[in-house]
């Protein structure tokens, strides 16, 4: 029968090896993750492999137009802080603002869009919670049109395209996104935060306010909006985040 000095060497020898065995493991897997060419401003393939299995399981599995973010009442409502300077370093000339719209399929006429113009839609409000992928959240009001109600407006028969890709005038900040989330109904094109007008420092004149997903998809002073079957360039993901940023 073992002492109980004994039994503590023993156990402790154990515990040891089974520390190195899990550690042994979890630097192959990361030299898995790691492995394989990486361009510049990219992540490790397999590592990107590991964020399109999860973004096929949310939206196979978890995603639904009919699964609507959480809303809240005015008084929840606290100050989003301006996260993200991007595509925003330029002055905004408000009554120089044009949104570019490219409409789905090859030889589609692209248009130009004065905020009146989109202003013309139905009005929605809601009161969402802002999500950003550094941790921090905030109980925000926005108001303006459902992106659904324009694109059927101002680009019939674009619902059947893969993606939307969205650009700063300036095209130094970009965002695509799959359609469906596109078209979920609480997605905005927002003119008002907080019942009040966008500052340019929260994205006026015209900024994308999607619930369904992390603060990094919600582009600020969106001058162009592009419909396609592509894949078209994101700048987080580009720098390794997760394309989908679904919640």
């Amino acid at each position: 029968m073992l002492t109980n000095e004994q039994e503590l060497a023993r156990r402790t020898r154990r515990a040891f090896i089974g520390l190195g065995a899990g550690a042994v493991a979890g630097f192959a897997g990361l030299g898995w993750l790691s492995a394989g060419p990486i361009e510049e401003g990219n992540i490790p393939p397999n590592f990107r492999k590991i964020l399109g299995f999860n973004e096929k399981v949310v939206r196979s599995a978890l995603y639904s137009q009919d699964h609507l973010a959480p809303t809240f009442p005015a008084s929840a409502i606290r100050k989003l802080k301006p996260n993200g300077e991007e595509g925003l370093e330029d002055e905004l000339v408000a009554a120089d603002w044009r949104l570019e719209i490219q409409p789905y399929k090859a030889g589609a006429v692209t248009q130009k869009l004065t905020l009146d113009d989109i202003k013309t839609l139905p009005r929605h409000d809601e009161t969402i919670e802002f999500k950003c992928v550094e941790g921090w959240s905030t109980v925000t009001q926005f108001a303006g049109a459902l992106l659904s109600d324009f694109t059927a407006k101002f680009c019939p028969g674009s619902e059947k395209a893969a993606c939307i890709g969205m650009n700063t005038p300036d095209g130094v900040y970009y965002v695509s996104i799959d359609m469906p989330s596109a078209l979920h109904p609480q997605t905005l094109l927002a003119w008002e935060m907080n019942s009040e007008p966008l500052t340019e420092e929260h994205g006026a004149p015209l900024r994308l306010v999607i619930p369904v997903k992390y603060g990094i998809k919600n582009i600020k002073r969106i001058g162009r909006i592009e419909y396609t079957d592509s894949h078209p360039k994101d700048y987080w993901e580009e720098r390794g985040y997760d394309w989908y940023a679904g919640l």
